[in-house]
C-alpha cells in the first residue's frame, strides 16, 4: 500500500442503514442472538488460580484487594463508586481495598431492563441493586465458609467484617486474600442472606468517589487519551447538508501535506488519516469535496415551524385518554389555551466523539468512550464479518455522555477506517463536526387547552404534541442493525425498508409523550395526542429525552391554570396530587425549606415544579431575579428528592447540580437552528452553555426511604426550566412559552 493513498470505500455505503445507533435499547437486545445469558467466571475473567471469582461481578485477589466489575459506563455520574459500594456492603469488604473495572462486552453484563449492555435511562443503580447485592452476599458466605473449613468450626461461629473473617470465640482472623484459594474450591450457595437496610454501613454514606484522584492528577484515560505505538490519527469530513454524500473528492492538496497518509471514503463522509490529529485536521481543512445536491437542503427552522402550524388542526394519534374530554370541556366554567415551542438541542459533550480501533486478520479491538458496548460490538461485527467473540470492546472514561454516546456512528467510522488501511487508528471529531453532526433532541410544537371548574381547579386537559418522535426515526435502523452480523446486506436492507414503512404508523408518540402522559395530577378527563412531523433531521437520546420538553410544558401550564383560577401554585399542585403521597411529600419539603410565600430578599421571586421520573419523586423551587442591568439570575434552587434508598448522598447531590447546570443551558442560552439543511451552530461561541459564575446555589434534601433505589441521573434536567420560568412569571408577569428564553424581549 502506498504511503499516501486515496481509498474508495463507497461500496460500503449500505452501512447507512442502521449504522447510526447500533443495536441498542429493547429492540437491539431482543433481536440480537446473544447466546447464553450466564457465563462461567473463566469465560469473562482471565484465569488466576490464586484468586476467588464467584461469578461475573467480582474477584477477591490474594493480596486482599477486591475487583468489582461494573457493567455501566462512567461518564461523571459516579456509577463506578455507587455500584462498588453495593457489592462492598454485602461482601463486608474493606473499602480501601476496592478497585473497579468496566466490564467487557459480554451477554451476562447486559442491562436487564433492556437486555442490552448500555448505560442510559437512569437505570444503572436500580437494575444493578439486586444483582450486585446478591453477588456480594454470595462471595461473603463462601469466604466465611472457607474460614470455617480452615478452622474446623461451625460457620455460625464466624463473621466477615472489613475484609477479614473473625472467629467469634477465639478472636482468630483471616483476611479475604488468605481465604481466596480455599473459597474458590467451594460450591456456590443455593441462597444467600441479604442485609437489612438498618445494617448498612457503607450504603447511605458520603463516600468519596473512586475515580476522583486519577481525574485530578491526570491518570484517568478518556477515549481521547488512548495512545500506543503505531497508532494513526483521523478526522472525518461529514456532508454539510443532511442527506447528501460526496460526488467527487479532490485529494491532491490534502495528500501533499506532511504527515497525511490516506484519504478514506466511508459511509458517513471522507476521513483524513495522518500521523497526528493536527496533521489530519490540517488535511481536512484544505480538502476539496464536491457534494451531491439535494438532501435536506430545503429544510430550515422556519420551514419546520410552518409545517407545525399547518398541522395544528390535525387530530393525530391519541397516546393517552381518560374520562370524557368533550363532556368535561363543555362543563368547564373557564377555558385557557396556550402554545409552547421547544427547539432542537445538541448534546455538546465536553469530549467530542472519538474512538480507537485496530482491525487485524482475525480480531478487532475497540477503545471507546461509549454508553453502548453492545452496539459497538454489533456494528464492528457487521463491518469486519467477525463473530462477536473476535471483537473486544474496552470502555474508557467518557467526557460526558448525555445520551449521545448511545449512538455508535463514531465507532463505526474508526472500525471501517482501520479495516480499510489495515492499521490501528484513532478517529477524533472536531468540535465543529461534533456540533453539526449530532443526533439532536427533537423540536416540538405543543397545543394545550384546560377547562376549569367554578373553584378554579382543572377538570379537563388536552395536549397535542407536534414534532418528531426520535424512536420512530431510529427504530428501522435499530432493527436492521440488531440482526446477526451474518445476515446478508440485501436482507438487512429489506428489513430496514419494511420497518420504515410499517413502524411510523405504529410507534410515533410513545416516546415523544414521556412526561406528558399519564399525568400525576388528578383531573376528570385528560387527552394527549401526537402528530408526526419529521423533517429528517437526525434525532436521538438527549438527557431525560422527552421529559426535558414535556415537563416544562406541563409544569408551566399548571402554573397558568393556577393564575387563571386564582389559586397559589403550590396549593393547586397539592390538591391535584391526592393520589401520589410521595410527590406531595417532596412538594411539602421543598416548599418548607425554600421559605415559599415568606418575605424574600428584595427583587427575588420563586417558582415551583414537581415530577415523577421513573419512580423518583422530585420538587424544585427556584429563586430568581430579573432586571435590565444583568438580566435573569438564578440565585438558588431547593431540591427535595425521593429516590428510594440512597446509595451515596454525595453522588445524588452531584447529579442534581449536574442536571440543573445542563438544564439551565437549554433554558437560558443554547438551541440548534437549521438553514438550508445545515446546522447553523458550530462551537460554544454560538452554542453557549452555563458558565461557572452563573451556577446557582443548590440545596438538596433527600427523603429517607426503605424502597429500592430508583433513577437519578437525568431527573433534574426536566424540572429546572419550569421552576425558573414560573419564577420569572412571578417576577415580571410575562409567561415563557418558548425556549431558550430571549432575554432581550423579556426585558423590554
Amino acid at each position: 500500500m502506498a504511503k499516501k493513498e486515496k481509498i474508495d470505500k463507497s461500496k460500503r455505503r449500505f452501512l447507512k442503514f442502521g449504522i447510526i445507533a447500533g443495536s441498542i435499547l429493547a429492540v437491539g437486545g431482543y433481536f440480537r442472538y446473544s447466546g447464553e445469558l450466564q457465563k462461567a467466571p473463566d469465560e469473562v475473567w482471565d484465569d488466576d488460580p490464586s484468586a476467588f471469582t464467584p461469578g461475573a461481578w467480582l474477584r477477591v485477589n490474594n493480596d486482599d484487594t477486591v475487583t468489582v466489575r461494573v457493567n455501566h459506563s462512567e461518564m461523571g455520574q459516579g456509577v463506578t463508586t455507587a455500584l462498588a459500594m453495593i457489592v462492598a456492603e454485602e461482601l463486608q469488604a474493606n473499602w480501601s481495598k476496592i478497585a473497579v473495572e468496566i466490564a467487557p462486552a459480554e451477554s451476562i453484563y447486559k442491562n436487564p431492563q433492556f437486555n442490552a449492555q448500555f448505560t442510559g435511562a437512569s437505570t444503572s443503580i436500580k437494575t444493578s441493586w439486586d444483582i450486585l447485592r446478591n453477588a456480594g452476599a454470595c462471595a461473603r458466605e463462601m469466604i466465611v465458609a472457607a474460614a470455617a473449613m480452615k478452622w474446623q468450626v461451625s460457620i455460625s461461629e464466624c463473621r466477615a467484617h472489613q475484609g477479614v473473617v473473625i472467629h467469634k470465640a477465639s478472636g482468630r482472623k483471616l483476611s479475604f486474600g488468605e481465604l481466596a484459594s480455599t473459597a474458590a474450591g467451594l460450591p456456590l450457595p443455593k441462597s444467600v442472606r441479604l442485609k437489612k437496610s438498618s445494617q448498612f454501613k457503607l450504603i447511605g454514606q458520603r463516600i468519596p468517589r473512586l475515580d476522583s484522584a486519577e481525574k485530578i492528577d491526570g491518570r484517568a484515560v478518556f477515549g481521547i487519551d488512548v495512545h500506543f505505538e503505531g497508532l494513526l490519527n483521523a478526522t472525518v469530513v461529514h456532508p454539510p447538508v443532511f442527506g447528501t454524500k460526496p460526488k467527487k473528492v479532490h485529494s491532491n492538496q490534502t495528500l501533499s501535506l506532511p504527515g497525511v497518509r490516506y484519504l478514506v471514503e466511508i459511509y458517513s463522509g471522507v476521513a483524513v488519516v495522518a500521523d497526528t490529529f493536527w496533521q489530519a485536521k490540517q488535511g481536512a481543512d484544505v480538502l476539496n469535496i464536491e457534494w451531491e445536491a439535494g438532501g435536506l437542503n430545503k429544510v430550515s427552522s422556519d420551514s419546520i415551524r410552518t409545517d407545525w402550524i399547518g398541522l395544528v388542526h390535525v387530530e393525530g394519534k391519541t397516546i393517552f385518554s381518560s374520562g370524557d374530554i368533550e363532556k368535561s370541556l363543555d362543563s368547564a366554567v373557564k377555558k385557557i389555551d396556550a402554545i409552547y415551542e421547544l427547539p432542537y438541542q445538541a448534546h455538546a459533550t465536553p469530549e467530542p466523539m472519538n474512538c480507537t480501533a485496530h482491525v487485524r486478520d482475525d480480531q478487532c479491538d475497540i477503545w471507546a468512550p461509549t454508553q453502548n458496548q453492545d452496539g459497538a460490538q454489533e456494528i464492528a461485527a457487521r463491518i469486519t464479518g467477525f463473530g462477536y467473540d473476535k471483537i473486544n470492546v474496552y470502555t474508557t472514561y467518557l467526557g460526558g455522555g448525555f445520551g449521545r454516546r448511545i449512538e455508535v456512528d463514531y465507532v463505526a467510522e474508526a472500525v471501517e477506517i482501520s479495516n480499510a488501511i489495515k492499521a490501528p487508528v484513532k478517529v477524533l471529531w472536531t468540535r465543529e463536526e461534533d456540533m453539526r453532526h449530532d443526533v439532536y433532541r427533537p423540536a416540538t410544537y405543543n397545543v394545550l387547552r384546560a377547562g376549569l371548574n367554578g373553584k378554579g381547579f382543572p377538570i379537563a386537559w388536552t395536549h397535542k404534541i407536534i414534532g418528531a418522535d426520535h424512536m420512530a426515526q431510529r427504530l428501522p435502523n435499530l432493527i436492521s442493525s440488531a440482526l446477526p452480523y451474518f445476515v446478508p446486506r440485501g436482507a438487512r436492507n429489506l428489513v430496514s425498508d419494511l420497518a420504515k414503512t410499517i413502524l411510523p404508523r405504529i410507534i410515533p408518540g410513545k416516546k415523544a409523550s414521556e412526561g406528558a402522559a399519564p399525568l400525576s395530577y388528578a383531573m376528570d378527563a385528560v387527552q394527549v395526542n401526537f402528530v408526526n412531523s419529521d423533517p429528517g433531521i437526525p434525532t436521538g437520546f438527549w438527557r431525560s429525552v422527552a421529559y426535558s420538553q414535556n415537563v416544562f410544558i406541563v409544569e408551566s401550564f399548571m402554573d397558568e391554570i393556577a393564575f387563571a383560577g386564582g389559586i397559589d401554585p403550590v396549593d393547586l399542585r397539592y390538591e391535584l396530587l391526592s393520589k401520589d403521597q410521595r410527590l406531595r411529600n417532596v412538594l411539602e419539603i421543598a416548599v418548607k425549606k425554600s421559605g415559599w410565600a415568606k418575605r424574600l430578599q428584595a427583587d427575588r421571586y420563586q417558582g415551583v415544579a414537581v415530577l415523577n421520573f421513573h419512580n423518583t419523586r422530585l420538587c424544585f423551587v427556584a429563586e430568581v431575579s430579573v432586571n435590565k442591568d444583568v438580566g435573569i439570575q438564578v440565585h438558588r434552587v431547593v431540591c427535595a428528592v425521593d429516590c428510594g434508598i440512597v446509595v451515596n448522598p454525595k453522588i445524588v447531590e452531584a447529579q442534581m447540580e449536574s442536571g440543573i447546570a445542563f438544564g439551565l443551558s437549554a433554558t437560558l442560552k443554547a438551541s440548534i437552528t437549521i438553514a438550508e439543511g445545515k446546522i447553523e451552530q458550530s462551537n460554544f461561541d454560538n452554542f453557549p452553555i452555563l458558565r461557572m459564575d452563573e451556577m446557582p446555589l443548590v440545596e438538596v434534601h433527600l427523603v429517607e426511604s426503605p424502597d429500592p433505589p430508583s433513577g437519578i441521573g437525568e431527573s433534574a434536567v426536566p424540572l429546572i426550566a419550569p421552576a425558573v420560568t414560573n419564577a420569572i412569571f412571578a417576577a415580571t408577569g410575562k409567561r415563557i412559552r418558548k425556549l431558550p428564553i430571549h432575554q432581550e424581549e423579556l426585558l423590554k
